[in-house]
Order: C-alpha cells, then sequence, then structure tokens
C-alpha cells in the first residue's frame, strides 16, 4: 500500500510554492485557524520548556484532569482516567481506528484523513451520503440501509465516525439527527468517533451542540484539540475522551498501548499548555469567543456572496467552512472546460488565484462540482493584520479583509456568469 500526501497538505504546499513565486492567491483550501499566538498560551509554553523528560502515555495527571474539566462543562461527566492526551487529534483517530474491531461507516462527503486512516487500519469504508441542511453525520435512514447491504454482503461495519460541527460544509447535526443516529448505534452494536474539534467554534452562543457522548456514553469516544479552537495546530495537542466502564476501558488500554509504541506521550512543554487551556481560565473563555465570532462574520458574509451568484450551498453555523455546490451552473461550467471537481479547483486557481480543495478529496463524487472552502486564511498575512481583524467590531471593513472578500465574490460572479 502507497500513500501520498494528504491532500488538503498537498494543496497548502502547492500554494505555498506558487506564492513563493509571486503569484496572488486567495487562500481557501487549508483549513488552519490563521489567528496569532494567543499570549497566555505562549508563556505557559515557555513555562514548560524546562520538561524535557518522557512523560505518561496518556498525559500526566494535571492536564487529564483539565480535560476531564472541559468535557464536564459539556454535559458530559468525565474522570481524568477517561482521558488519553496525544500529539494532535488525528493520531488519537488513527489509534482509535486500529484499537475498534469492524469496518468504518462515514459520511459522505467528509474530511480526507478518516478513510485514509481506515485503509491503513486494514478497514474496508462505508459511505452514506449526508442530509440535504447539514453535514458531518450520514443520513440516518440511508445509513441503516448501508449497514444492512454491507452486512448482507458479508462485511462487519462497526464504527460510525462523525464529526460535530462538521468540516467541510461548518454545520451542526440538529439534536434529533443525532439523537436517531445514537438508537441506531445501540440498534446495529456501532461504536461511534465523534470528532468534535469544532466545538468551541458555534457562531451562535444558543445553538445546541447534541454529543453522542450524552445519548449513548457506553459506545462513544470523542476527540478534540486545541489546533481549531485556540489555532494552535502547528503545536499539535489533542484529546480523547472514552467511554466509562469494562468496554471502554478495553479501548483506552488499547488505543493507549498503540500510543506507547507510535508517540510516546504529548511533549512536556504541551502538557503545560494543555492544562492550562483545558481548564479554560477567563482568558481562554474570551478569546475563544472572540475567536468564534470572527469566524462567523467572516464565513457567513462568503455565504451570502455564494447567494448572491445563485450558488446553492449550506449556511454554516460553526467552524470556518463551507460548502458550495455549481451543479446548476454545470452547463456554463462545461463551456470553460470544467467538467468535474478536479477541473474546477484547477480552473479557480488558475484562472482567478483562488485555491478551494474539490469534493473528490472529500470523498464526494469526483464528477460532481462541490468544493470546499476555509474561510480562516482571510484574516491577513500578518500577525499584525490578523490581531486588527480578531479585535474589531466590524472585521468586513478592515481593508485588508475587504480585499480579499470582494475577490472571491468578484470570482465566483464572473465563474458563474
Amino acid at each position: 500500500m502507497t500513500h501520498g500526501i494528504s491532500p488538503n497538505l498537498a494543496l497548502d504546499q502547492h500554494v505555498a510554492r506558487r506564492r513563493s513565486k509571486g503569484e496572488s492567491i486567495v487562500h481557501l483550501g487549508f483549513g488552519e485557524s490563521r489567528l496569532p499566538a494567543f499570549p497566555p498560551l505562549a508563556q505557559r509554553l515557555a513555562a514548560g520548556a524546562h520538561r524535557i523528560s518522557y512523560g505518561p502515555v496518556a498525559g500526566d495527571p494535571d492536564a487529564r484532569a483539565a480535560v476531564a474539566g472541559y468535557f464536564d462543562r459539556r454535559n458530559l461527566p468525565t474522570d481524568p482516567e477517561q482521558v488519553v492526551l496525544a500529539p494532535g487529534s488525528k493520531p488519537l483517530l488513527l489509534a482509535l481506528q486500529l484499537a475498534l474491531p469492524g469496518d468504518l461507516l462515514l459520511p459522505r462527503p467528509a474530511w480526507n484523513t478518516y478513510a485514509p486512516q481506515a485503509r491503513i487500519a486494514g478497514k474496508k469504508i462505508f459511505e452514506t451520503p449526508i442530509p440535504q441542511d447539514v453535514g458531518g453525520v450520514p443520513d440516518p435512514e440511508g445509513l441503516l440501509d448501508t449497514i444492512r447491504s454491507a452486512r448482507r454482503a458479508g462485511h462487519d461495519p462497526r464504527i460510525l465516525l462523525i464529526t460535530l460541527p462538521d468540516n467541510p460544509t461548518g454545520t451542526v447535526a440538529p439534536p434529533e439527527v443525532i439523537g436517531r443516529l445514537a438508537a441506531i448505534a445501540r440498534e446495529e452494536d456501532l461504536h461511534i468517533i465523534s470528532d468534535e474539534i469544532y466545538r468551541d467554534l458555534v457562531f451562535d452562543p444558543g445553538t445546541v451542540v447534541l454529543s453522542p457522548a450524552e445519548v449513548a456514553p457506553e459506545r462513544t469516544t470523542v476527540t478534540t484539540g486545541l489546533s481549531k479552537n485556540l489555532a494552535l495546530g502547528g503545536w499539535r495537542i489533542g484529546a480523547a475522551r472514552f467511554p466509562s466502564g469494562p468496554a471502554g476501558e478495553r479501548i483506552r488500554a488499547e488505543a493507549t498501548g498503540l500510543a506507547s509504541e507510535i508517540w510516546s506521550s504529548l511533549a512536556g512543554p504541551m502538557q503545560e499548555v494543555a492544562a492550562y487551556a483545558f481548564a479554560e481560565p477567563s482568558e481562554v473563555v474570551l478569546r475563544l469567543a472572540a475567536s468564534a465570532r470572527l469566524h462567523g462574520t467572516v464565513a457567513q458574509h462568503v455565504y451570502e456572496s455564494l447567494a448572491g451568484a445563485g450558488i446553492l450551498c449550506r449556511r454554516p453555523t460553526a467552524g470556518f467552512y463551507l460548502y458550495p455546490d455549481l451543479q446548476p451552473m454545470a452547463g456554463v461550467l462545461r463551456r470553460r472546460g470544467i467538467t468535474d471537481a478536479a477541473s474546477l479547483q484547477q480552473q479557480l486557481i488558475d484562472e482567478f488565484g483562488v485555491a478551494v480543495l474539490s469534493g473528490a478529496a472529500l470523498g464526494d463524487d469526483p464528477a460532481a462540482l462541490r468544493f470546499r472552502i476555509a474561510t480562516s486564511q482571510l484574516y491577513g498575512d500578518t500577525v499584525e493584520q490578523q490581531q486588527l481583524a480578531l479585535e474589531a467590531n466590524d472585521p468586513l471593513a478592515l481593508r485588508h479583509v475587504a480585499q480579499s472578500l470582494a475577490r472571491i465574490e468578484e470570482s465566483f460572479t464572473r465563474l458563474c456568469g
């Protein structure tokens, strides 16, 4: 089995190379929260610099206690013994796929790393399209059909992986959908992996986010991290909450054993950061709110621009993604030589200097004219510009933000005109 570079990372490197040659590109293809390092976090990192020894595989007790408290505040009572920390949530997701028996059930489209990790783990992948109004979850009735069809063919689908809130659509599955999926998981004996790394970036604080761990706690593992909410992607800090009880303890023990052979432990300085950040002192809470407000303002503006150009798109409610669908413009695009997701992605960057990630990279139909937009890199190219965007009452009025937004609107209007 051979593996190329993950398509989102490959695209990010491609954009960097073209920019280094002087090209002007609006980068909407990479889901990095491009905000300045929060000074108190940098101070905690520096304070932990002396921690050069290996730590416990699952994480230091103070860091695990902080993560447990984080989940407690989100209606998920958690003992620190249920927690494992890692260098990012991505290795935890891989460890879970290696630790859990059975094949993988995925919504379609989904983040581009889930399926390759399943293949690494030797699992078959069974996809179910997402509902019309939200992403991150399979349509529940379609999921039942997928499970039964796979089992009739002699396969063993037993893991359901969802994203709450979602990457790539920027939406939050409503409680009734989560409740139905939890019921299916019980009926069909599935283990749910709920990737909740965007949970703190819901635009409207009144939005109800129901984790499947609330309604099916005995069969749900939750993953999270600090890459998105606190813009610490490069520091690689992730955490998982395993179910309580004997079954959860077995899964946690297996995942921790894998961790001991793969990453040993989260780096000591990052343990220091995790213990502080997951405890959520008041300054961190304010920073999370400011970040969610900025992401929401910009993402919803881009949504309105797309809708104004006649483009289909689910309205974003969390994170910093949108998932436009240009299928109604297929005739117009065909005259431009655009016939599928790959040619659409290529045309956007070559003709308009706008980088997006094709839906095909996210498991969608390669012939569909859909792609993911990440609005999180529109806040500026310098720390100073990004800080201005974070602090502004109206970030849309900032010159550097407004210029990028105008270019996006013009590009899609011309593309579909």
